[in-house]
């Protein structure tokens, strides 16, 4: 007797359907699992097994086998075990097969029957939008998969609550959730930008990056506040739209980090440690899995630290730098993870830390803070748009001075100045405009060309410095509600861009 059930993988962010097949032959009592298993796949026969006797159904004596279909796709993970499990009882006549081949079912089992939850069942359901089928999850998966109209989500905690509501001795309610309501939902951080004291400057500097869409690096000595003034930039980053809002929790969702909650609350922040691997940084593996750049996608990826980062790790940023996704190709196939986030490094300027310190408390050679510079990638710069200072904070600053600026107030103007940009017809944001665009986006007044020209020449800037230095200025001159850029703007771009002038040297 042969009986199917359907479940479901995630191949990068793509949902693929699995058919489960399962067979009942006479023979020797055996169960075997094939269809490119992995060792968690090839172990679900003793969670099922276990799952089945313990839920007080019978597992005949017969040589049972299990094929996931299409069988040259690897199958990872616990989340056919559901699948397998009413296939095995709709086998031996205790679940109806017509009324199994209806629905999709997902989970894993525990050895008492209970339904455990599984990554990745936002991109699944998301794939089921529409087509009529029942979807049952982990009760814990309900509200990640129920964002998703269009597809009725069954909630169920145990192997028992399914074959009951299959036979019609049990009904249980569809999980309705709204995307919608939770999008609307009030933002609530933890951190605010008025809790940082000083640092005027640098504060200017990351709202100018954020409403551009630009890349920062942060260069002071330690216990400047450079960590938090990066943890700080979600705070004024403007609201996601609902299907972006989708797109980075399907990320989260396929690497299991959703922790139960339907969508994730804020933009995402992701401070990986220096010790990272490139494919941790980027993604990768045997079944390719989202980085730490897709990870933060639509959000901000701070790396502290950053010379202390490998050199292959740092030059793997360069492809999402500037294509907004990552490619990994495989024998078979390659897949593709978005990654458009804003990058957000942080640095001493020497060795030791202390070179700008007006104290004199550096005692690194020149040569060996020429070497440390050296660490970071040159065409990792090339994709940095601002080089931000970070001074030590004095001690009456710390104490006396009042708190700044709320997080609040910053991004009412980071948003006025993105509806300044997509109002004039630009669809990139500042830092992506191409060459052509810079000429019909980012008219300078005369006199901001002599100053710009006159720059150029004393601080011997090169041609990229001079793209850079047009695009920041048109960020401040959009925050300054301009459409023409001014010098004003001209000269505080420039401040931005220390490293192209060597002040350290």
């Amino acid at each position: 007797m042969l009986a199917r059930a359907i479940s479901y993988t995630t191949l990068g962010l793509e949902a693929l359907p699995i058919e489960v097949e399962v067979d009942a032959a006479r023979g020797l009592p055996t169960f075997t699992i094939v269809g490119l298993p992995d060792q968690a796949v090839r172990e679900a026969k003793e969670r099922v097994r276990s799952a089945i006797i313990n839920s007080q159904y019978q597992l005949p004596s017969s040589r049972f086998t299990v094929n996931l279909a299409p069988a040259d796709v690897k199958k990872a993970g616990g989340v056919f075990d559901l699948a397998i499990a009413l296939g095995l009882l709709a086998v031996s006549g205790q679940v109806d097969p017509e009324r199994l081949a209806s629905i999709v079912a997902l989970g894993e089992l525990a050895l008492d029957g209970s339904v455990r939850p599984v990554p990745g069942v936002l991109p699944i359901a998301r794939a089921l939008r529409g087509c009529g089928r029942r979807l049952f999850v982990p009760t814990r998966n309900a509200p990640e998969a129920a964002v998703v109209d269009g597809v009725e989500v069954i909630p169920v905690a145990s192997l028992r609550e399914v074959v009951e509501t299959l036979a019609h001795i049990r009904t249980i309610a569809a999980y309705r959730h709204a995307a919608k309501e939770h999008g609307d939902s009030e933002r609530s951080y933890d951190v605010d930008f008025g809790d940082v004291k000083g640092q005027v400057h640098a504060k200017r500097a990351l709202e100018i990056a954020v409403a551009g869409g630009h890349h920062a690096l942060l260069i002071g000595p330690p216990g400047s506040g450079k960590t938090m003034l990066a943890q700080r930039i979600p705070t004024i980053q403007p609201d996601l739209s609902t299907e972006d809002l989708l797109e980075t929790t399907t990320i989260h969702s396929v690497c299991g980090l959703l922790g139960g909650a339907p969508l994730l609350a804020q933009r995402p922040f992701r401070a990986p440690h220096h010790t990272s691997s490139a494919i941790a940084l980027v993604g990768g593996g045997p079944i390719p899995k989202p980085g730490e750049v897709s990870l933060a996608h639509h959000g901000v990826l701070f790396l502290d630290e950053l010379p202390e980062f490998h050199r292959d790790v740092l030059d793997s940023l360069r492809q999402p730098l500037e294509e907004g996704a990552v490619t990994i190709a495989r024998v078979k196939r390659s897949l593709t993870f978005p990654a458009r986030f804003m990058l957000v490094a942080a640095m001493n300027p020497c060795p030791c830390g202390y070179l700008t310190d007006p104290r004199g408390r550096c005692r690194c050679p020149s040569t060996k803070v020429a070497a440390y510079l050296a660490k970071i990638s040159g065409p990792l710069l090339d994709r940095i748009d601002l080089h931000v200072d970070v001074p030590a904070v004095p001690f009456d600053v710390l104490t006396h001075a009042p708190s700044g600026e709320t997080s609040a107030h910053i991004r009412a103007r980071v948003v006025k100045a993105q509806g300044r940009r997509r109002e004039r017809g630009q669809q990139h944001t500042n830092s992506q405009l191409r060459s052509k665009e810079l000429k019909t986006f980012c008219e300078m007044t005369p006199e901001a060309g002599s100053l710009l020209k006159s720059a150029m020449r004393e601080l011997t800037l090169s041609a990229r410095s001079y793209t850079k230095i047009l695009k920041i200025s048109r960020t401040i001159a959009d925050l300054a509600a301009s459409d023409q850029i001014l010098p004003e703007h001209i000269a505080e771009a420039i401040q931005y861009r220390s490293l192209d002038r060597q002040l350290w040297l």
